[in-house]
């Protein structure tokens, strides 16, 4: 009788255990493959904001994704480190070209 109760209570044990968290393989760095770089297309502020251009920005900053930035318009404000924003006037000249 006392048997059935004593297997009972060396099950539960191991569901009790803990163990500690695993180290990651490799620390994170600071700059992630598809990230963007803005600096490398300030070159870019001034030009007519083109689908040719944007492919240059794009291929220049290392950015996985192109946000344009139309005049008088709102963007949401979420962040994403692989993405490049080109801000245009109306006369559709680039103005800032941002990451984020």
């Amino acid at each position: 009788m006392f048997r059935p109760v004593l297997v009972i209570s060396l099950m539960a044990l191991p569901a009790c255990a803990t163990t500690a968290p695993a180290e990651p393989a490799d620390p994170p760095t600071r700059e992630l493959a598809g990230s963007c770089n803005a600096d490398a297309a300030r070159a870019m502020v001034g030009q007519r904001a083109t689908q040719e251009v944007g492919q240059r920005i794009v291929a220049a900053t290392r950015a996985r994704a192109l946000r344009w930035g139309p005049p008088n318009s709102a963007m949401t404000m979420d962040y994403s480190p692989d993405r490049v924003n080109v801000f245009y006037n109306s006369a559709m000249v680039i103005e800032r070209v941002t990451c984020g």
